[in-house]
């Protein structure tokens, strides 16, 4: 049997604060009940446990039950009966919290090496097609542009909009790098719009980067900063996710994850020209989030490889 023992021992005089020692009773219910209340008042009261030989047959003012070391307060004459169910919850709840923080950890681990790796290999290669963009057109090498990235929140359909608030984005907003393919044209402005196969915006260099996905070469950093991993959905623009989430359905459950530098839908399917396409490619974004895992990405990383080196998705 189990009984807690406040820090003054053995002597007449009443102890600073009541403590109740409870004693265990054979019926197992009970036994389980009375175990996690003697740690709940331990952790609350500071208390440490011992073993009690032997259970005093009058207990301390007629309360069987409880030892006669110490007087009992009036009030807590019994334990309070505990609600197990929430408790079971509870449990369940860490257990799974810890389960996802595990998984998380490693999969972060292995985007954060994997970019490291992938960064000093492309080193050479994206020095020299730095010099070729400075080389052939004005402009900044880099191109950097806001995008939408995950939402944290668990069910963004529940959660309604504040009219005082900005208007709801989808996602957090960061800013994605990749290396200039189009003409700069600081005074250009109006809705953003997809490029085309033969948009004349593109340069000589940002085609050939575009046909080989080569310009996706700085979202290296993004994945070490922490805005997108190396597989997931592709991050759209804010003007256009906004159209894509009216008129496509299930495209918000897109931002459950972290987007990604390739995807699914990257090594099945070509650049998006309809809307039809980006259908097409929401479907297999939703397959790759219902059952993402670690070993899901390796398998999309390793078929990336082929896209990378023939220039075309695997249609």
């Amino acid at each position: 049997m189990m009984a807690c023992h406040h820090c003054t021992f053995g002597g007449s005089a009443t102890p600073p604060h009541f403590v109740a020692c409870i004693l265990l009773k054979s019926s197992p219910p009970t036994e389980s009940e009375t175990r996690r209340e003697i740690e709940r008042q331990r952790k609350r009261k500071r208390c440490r446990m011992s073993r009690a030989h032997k259970q005093s047959k009058s207990g301390y003012g007629g309360s069987p039950g409880f030892s006669s070391h110490y007087p009992t307060p009036p009030a807590r004459k019994s334990v309070s009966p505990l609600i197990e169910a929430a408790d079971d919850n509870r449990r369940s709840a860490d257990r799974k919290r810890s389960r996802f923080t595990d998984w998380l950890f490693s999969r972060r681990s292995l985007n954060v090496t994997a970019a490291l790796v992938l960064i000093l290999i492309a080193a050479p290669l994206m020095a020299v097609i730095a010099l070729a963009i400075r080389l052939t057109s004005r402009g900044p090498i880099i191109f950097s542009q806001p995008r939408v990235g995950v939402d944290r929140r668990r069910d963004p359909a529940d959660v309604p909009v504040d009219p005082r608030r900005r208007r709801d984005l989808g996602g957090r907003i960061f800013r994605i790098y990749k290396f200039r393919t189009m003409v700069h044209d600081p005074r250009s402005s109006g809705p953003q719009r997809w490029a085309s196969p033969d948009d004349p915006r593109v340069t000589a260099v940002g085609s050939i980067l575009r046909k080989f996905r080569l310009d996706e070469f700085p979202q290296l950093f993004n994945v070490l900063k922490g805005d997108m991993n190396l597989v997931g959905p592709r991050p759209e623009q804010p003007e256009i996710f906004q159209r894509l989430r009216e008129e496509v359905e299930g495209y918000q459950r897109r931002q459950r994850v972290l987007p990604g530098i390739t995807g699914l839908a990257q090594v099945n399917l070509n650049y998006d020209q309809t809307l039809d396409d980006v259908r097409r490619k929401v479907r297999l974004d939703l397959d790759y989030v219902e059952r993402v895992s670690p070993f899901e990405d390796v398998k999309i990383m390793a078929r990336t490889v082929p896209v990378v080196l023939f220039g075309k998705g695997s249609q």
